[in-house]
C-alpha cells in the first residue's frame, strides 16, 4: 500500500479523526497535510499540497475533507493529475474508482456518519478501475495547452 495524502479543513477535522483512526486500525501508512483543529482554516491551503503529493507520486491516493466537501473538491480537481470524486454514498465510491479512477477520494465532514464513512472508505479502497471505455474518457479529462 502506497503512503495516503490527508488533507482537511476545520469543518472536516472531526471526520478526518476517524479516518486517520481507520487506517491506524489498517495499519496503513498516511501522511497528513491538516489542518490539526478546528479552527477556522482556508481549505486551499491544504488541498494544494494533498494535490501536489499526488501528482508528484509522494502520496496515493488521497483523502480530503471539508464541510461539504465541495470546495476543497473544486480546488483539488483544477490540479491536471487529480481526479477528485465527492462521495456521500459508497455507491457513488465505488464508481468514482470504477469509471473515473478517481485518485482522490473527497468527504463531506458535516453531513455523513462515522459508520457511512467507513463504508465509503472500504468501497473507495476495495474497487479496481476497470479501464476500457473508460480509460478512452479520463484521457479527455486534462486540458491539453
Amino acid at each position: 500500500m502506497n503512503t495516503i495524502g490527508l488533507a482537511c479543513d476545520h469543518a472536516g477535522f472531526t471526520l478526518m479523526t476517524f479516518v486517520k483512526s481507520w487506517l491506524d486500525k489498517k495499519g496503513w501508512a498516511y501522511k497528513d497535510f491538516g489542518t490539526h483543529s478546528m479552527e477556522s482554516v482556508d481549505y486551499p491551503d491544504y488541498a494544494h499540497p494533498l494535490a501536489n503529493a499526488v501528482e508528484n507520486g509522494e502520496c496515493h491516493p488521497g483523502i480530503a475533507i471539508c464541510g461539504s466537501g465541495n470546495g476543497i473538491n473544486m480546488t483539488l480537481n483544477k490540479h491536471q493529475g487529480i481526479r477528485a470524486a465527492l462521495c456521500w454514498t459508497p455507491e457513488i465510491a465505488h464508481l468514482a474508482r470504477q469509471h473515473n479512477n478517481a485518485n482522490v477520494l473527497v468527504m463531506p465532514g458535516r453531513f455523513i456518519t462515522e459508520a457511512t464513512a467507513a463504508a465509503i472508505l472500504e468501497e473507495f479502497f476495495n474497487t479496481a478501475f476497470e479501464g476500457g471505455r473508460h480509460q478512452k474518457r479520463i484521457d479527455k479529462i486534462p486540458i491539453k495547452q
